[in-house]
């Protein structure tokens, strides 16, 4: 073989090396972009089935974050710490309640005040009854003497003098009795005020028992301490959160829908959910929430492109009676769209 023909053939055997390292490098680009494209968080997937839409998403549980109200105080209780699970009803903090139980004594004390105020008002209006007894008395007394003198005149046995004065102590006893009357119907009034002084006494107490109440603090439901953001010791006013309880018994999945997928899904259509934690078993869930306007797909999804991708938020809530489901956990959903149309 002539030299041309040996540097010709190794040449073009290069070229073919080449060739194919190139087309190599091009697959593993093509490969590399599809990669980084995927968001680190996965939203939506394919399937063979066109009416299958499987969804990723975050489990989320319903939390209420609790604080002291009405009361301001010192901290001196606060048995739980982070993800310790409670019972309804139990003690989460307490505060110093030594104020407000000084102020439920002293209402106690204007109360028992009031009560004897009460029994005076009824003792005085019992008092006014039996003087009227003796001013009704003393009045037809007076109206027998009288009675009597205006015989006695007219037989000529009585002055005029004497009339007078039977006439007089008529009009001083029925002026007596009007007087009386009016001191009783004031002792029946007195004893109105006195009654709803004593039903504001009550209502006093009760509402310092009710403050005394709030210096505890109990969980309102059954669940797991996921935050603690007050310290004992630490002087808390109405309102500031003192700890953040989940309800594991109340979960539900985050996840998103494009735009597309919109219109083949339904407010309580049936959800079946999957972990990775437990890939054999499936927990039962529906949709709860659609949102009503779009956004761009959420910051942890990184490629530009996907970040301009408006998508709409889906709320799935998911049975969790084990409390297999933690917040923070991924799942998948996977949720069989509608046609569209019908």
């Amino acid at each position: 073989m002539a030299l041309d023909d040996v540097i010709h053939a190794a040449m073009t055997s290069r070229h073919r090396i080449i060739l194919t390292a190139v087309a190599v490098l091009a697959v593993l680009a093509l490969l590399l972009m599809t990669v980084f494209r995927t968001p680190m968080l996965t939203f939506w997937h394919a399937t063979d089935d066109t009416n299958i839409l499987l969804l990723s998403g975050n489990i989320e549980a319903h939390e209420s974050v609790l604080s002291f109200k009405t009361v301001q105080s010192r901290i001196v209780a606060l048995p739980f710490n982070e993800g310790q699970w409670v019972h309804k009803e139990e003690v989460l903090a307490v505060v110093d309640a030594s104020d407000y139980r000084q102020q439920m004594t002293i209402a106690e004390a204007n109360l028992v005040v009031q009560q004897r105020q009460l029994e005076s008002a009824r003792q005085n209006l019992y008092t006014a009854g039996r003087t009227l007894l003796v001013d009704q008395a003393d009045l037809k007394q007076r109206q027998l003497d009288r009675k009597r003198a205006l015989d006695l005149q007219q037989k000529g046995f009585v002055s005029t003098a004497a009339l007078d004065q039977t006439e007089t102590a008529l009009k001083q006893a029925a002026a007596v009795l009007e007087r009386d009357q009016s001191l009783q119907t004031a002792a029946a009034r007195n004893i109105e005020v006195a009654k709803a002084s004593v039903h504001n006494g009550e209502e006093t107490v009760a509402m310092a028992r009710i403050v005394v109440g709030y210096t505890t603090l109990t969980a309102p439901f059954d669940g797991v301490v996921s935050v603690r953001q007050a310290e004992l010791g630490e002087v808390v006013v109405p309102g500031t959160p003192v700890l953040t309880l989940a309800d594991l018994d109340h979960i539900w999945l985050r996840a998103y829908l494009n735009e597309a997928d919109l219109g083949r899904v339904r407010l309580g259509q049936a959800v079946t959910v999957s972990s990775d934690s437990y890939p054999n078993k499936r927990y039962q869930g529906r949709i709860a929430f659609i949102a009503d306007k779009a956004e761009f797909t959420p910051k942890s999804v990184e490629t530009h492109a996907e970040r301009v991708s408006l998508v709409y938020r889906i709320k799935i809530d998911i049975a969790n009676s084990n409390h297999e489901l933690v917040p923070g956990m991924p799942a998948d959903a996977r949720i069989e769209l509608h046609v569209a149309g019908s």
